[in-house]
C-alpha cells in the first residue's frame, strides 16, 4: 500500500471518528501501528523535505546535521533502491542525489525518477565528486536540475537548495 493511500484511509478515518486510535486505525488498515504512527507524523510535519541520497555515512550525518540545522525535515537513504522506496513513501521536496551508490547508481535512479509522471516534478540536485563535464552533461540530460561537486561550499549549496525550492514553489 503507497503513502499516498495510508494517508488519505487515515484521514477518511478520522474524519469519520476524530477519537479513533492509532491502534484502532492499524488494525482497520491492516498495516502495523508504527506505519499509522509514521504516517501520521509525516502528515503533521509542514517542513520542506529533502532526501539526500548517499552511502558515505560522514558525509550524509554532516549534510543531514547541517540542513537540519535550517529547519529542513531529512529523509536519508544509502543506496539507489533504497532511494526509490524513500520518494514513493515520502515525497519528498528536492532530492541530493550522490552518482556512485550501491544498487542502481544515481544515474539510473534520476532516470526513473525523471520517467515517472507521479514524481518527475521532484527536482534532484546531484551531489558527487564525479567533475567530469561528461558526467554533468549526462546528469543535466537525465533531467537532473543542478550538479554539484564534492568537495562542495555548504553555503553555496544551501543556497542552490533554496532557489531550487523557490522556484518550485512558482511553478
Amino acid at each position: 500500500m503507497h503513502s499516498e493511500n495510508i494517508s488519505e484511509k487515515i484521514l477518511s478515518l478520522l474524519e469519520k471518528n476524530p477519537g479513533m486510535t492509532t491502534r484502532e486505525i492499524s488494525e482497520k488498515l491492516s498495516v502495523s501501528e508504527s506505519v499509522v504512527e509514521d504516517t501520521l507524523k509525516n502528515m503533521s510535519d509542514i517542513r520542506q523535505k529533502i532526501l539526500i541520497v548517499d552511502d558515505e555515512m560522514d558525509a550524509l550525518l554532516a549534510l543531514k546535521v547541517a540542513l537540519e540545522a535550517e529547519g529542513y525535515n531529512i529523509v536519508e537513504a544509502k543506496d539507489g533502491y533504497e532511494a526509490i522506496d524513500k520518494v514513493h513513501s515520502e515525497i519528498p521536496d528536492v532530492i541530493l542525489l550522490d552518482l556512485m551508490i550501491p544498487g542502481i547508481d544515481g544515474f539510473e535512479v534520476c532516470k526513473q525518477l525523471k520517467s515517472d509522471s507521479m514524481y518527475n516534478h521532484i527536482p534532484v540536485i546531484m551531489l558527487t565528486a564525479r567533475g567530469e563535464v561528461d558526467d554533468k552533461v549526462e546528469g543535466i540530460e537525465l533531467g537532473a536540475d543542478d550538479y554539484v561537486t564534492k568537495p562542495f561550499n555548504l553555503k553555496e549549496l544551501k543556497a542552490r537548495i533554496k532557489m531550487i525550492l523557490r522556484r518550485n514553489q512558482d511553478i
